[in-house]
């Protein structure tokens, strides 16, 4: 006997179909294991997969649990906004007083804003998504970590540049780069990559770097997970988090708080936004545009 799940694929930080981040979203997932779980996310082969299942707490609106093609993860940026716009869309949860909902994953609750987009006048969108990043655990990379990094992106890395690891639940090492266009122009070793985040058990690695003033965007991100089998994830909301992190433990942002725009998508023909709001404290919140490009049913 087949079993139904409601299933929808949400293009996420965009608000034109095909031009962000895809997550597949499969609703109704109690009765799925977690190899039935890993199975699909593998068939359908996106950076992310996630299946909607009833909470554990009245705390929250409903629980989350996330799968690349080969692993589970504990949290993950995109992945979260997509499946909230795929709740609210499919009318599985309603929006809290204050504009938010909560999501239950592995790293525990994880609050989501929810406000109108002026993006939406249009018909191609109509809301905005953002996650408050649980806390930050930023340490340095060991000098040998270091040494085979700069084997992996093909050049020495600048004293002022020093590469870190940001935890915020997938770990991300973090380099900054000279500028946007040392981001878009790398092309890293990808094996030696993969070999480098299994032994050191990150997720994958984040490069940024500024964009001339008055451009689309204030940076350019580009997020590699190939151990993952992610070889380059179109657009990285946990990236993008960690980056902001990383950049106000640095130094790199004013200490009372930034406001700025990512660009991320271009090397795979996507064209993502994100924005990124940093508080006093160092606090980050990320977010953007979400759209429905598939809605269906997946038959098991």
């Amino acid at each position: 006997m087949k079993h139904i799940h409601d299933y929808k694929v949400v293009d996420v930080f965009t608000t034109r179909p095909l031009a962000g981040n895809p997550v597949a979203v499969v609703f109704d997932a109690d009765g799925l294991d977690s190899g039935a779980m890993q199975a699909i996310a593998s068939w359908t082969n996106l950076s992310e997969t996630t299946f909607v299942l009833r909470p554990s707490t009245p705390a929250a609106d409903y629980r989350l649990r996330i799968f690349t093609p080969r692993s589970e993860l504990p949290f993950a940026g995109h992945p979260t906004l997509g499946s909230a716009h795929a709740v609210l869309e499919a009318g599985r949860a309603t929006v809290r007083e204050g504009g938010r909902l909560v999501q239950q994953c592995g790293i525990g609750l994880v609050e989501v804003s929810v406000a109108d987009s002026a993006d939406g006048a249009d018909g191609t969108g109509g809301r905005e998504l953002m996650f408050a990043l649980p806390s930050a655990h930023i340490t340095p990379l060991a000098a040998a970590d270091v040494a085979e990094l700069e084997l992996i992106v093909g050049g020495k890395l600048e004293p002022d540049a020093a590469p870190a690891l940001v935890n915020v639940g997938p770990m991300w090492i973090i380099l900054p780069m000279a500028d946007a266009a040392a981001v878009l122009a790398l092309k890293p070793d990808f094996a030696r990559l993969a070999a480098l985040e299994r032994r050191l058990g990150v997720t994958g690695l984040t490069v940024f770097g500024r964009h001339p003033p008055s451009s689309v965007a204030d940076i350019e991100v580009r997020a590699f997970a190939p151990s993952c089998g992610v070889v380059e994830d179109p657009v990285c909301g946990s990236g993008n988090a960690s980056v902001a992190a990383f950049q106000w433990a640095r130094g790199l942002l004013p200490a009372a708080g930034a406001s700025y725009v990512a660009a991320q998508g271009r090397c795979v023909g996507r064209d993502g936004r994100v924005k990124v709001q940093v508080g006093a404290g160092g606090q980050v919140r990320v977010g953007g545009g979400c759209i429905t490009c598939v809605d269906g049913q997946l038959a098991l």
